[in-house]
């Protein structure tokens, strides 16, 4: 039982608390501490993603390419989430064992996986589709059970606390 409990408090994102020398990232950075933040990175998914040969991903629109927020998000594509098969579903064995709902920034990094992972997904062909889809159906999974767990009756209220959850404060503004 105690192995479990030390376990699910493992980082889910060991990269973002690694500080890296060619990068100018904080440790463990958060994409969205605001609703236009939301909004933004809505908008950066959305506008047309290039993934290079070397799965660097980056923001094909010039004028949102440009954006400070921008860079945190390529930060965050290129040297945080997993995009690997084996490191993808490392990540959801840990989710589907860690009791509690996510953190603000858990839930938003296993959210970019999931939408690389449908990238990848769409882009595969035979058995590599398959593998593809399957560690896109656990993150969905994963992901569904966080919401559902998240909107739930909980036994004490989140409030504004954005460190708390990943829905905190940003559903009401």
């Amino acid at each position: 039982m105690q192995e479990t409990w030390v376990r699910s408090l493992a980082v889910l994102f060991p990269a973002a608390h690694r500080p890296k020398r060619s990068s100018s990232l904080p440790l463990n950075p958060i994409l969205q501490s605001s609703l236009e933040e939301v909004e933004l990175l809505y908008e950066f998914l959305l506008a047309e993603l290039e993934i290079s040969p070397d799965l660097k991903i980056s923001i094909k629109d010039e004028e949102l390419a440009s954006l400070r927020k921008a860079s945190d998000f390529r930060a965050v594509c290129n040297d945080v989430i997993p995009k690997s098969i084996p490191d993808i579903r490392r990540l959801s064995a840990s989710l589907s064992s860690r009791p509690g709902i996510l953190k603000k920034e858990d839930f938003e990094r296993t959210a970019l996986t999931l939408a690389y992972t449908a990238y990848r997904t769409a882009l595969s062909q035979g058995y590599q589709k398959d593998v593809w889809a399957q560690s896109l159906l656990s993150l969905f999974r994963a992901l569904r059970h966080d919401l559902m767990r998240s909107s739930g009756p909980r036994a004490s209220p989140r409030g504004t606390d954005p460190h708390q959850g990943h829905g905190a404060g940003t559903s009401t503004q």
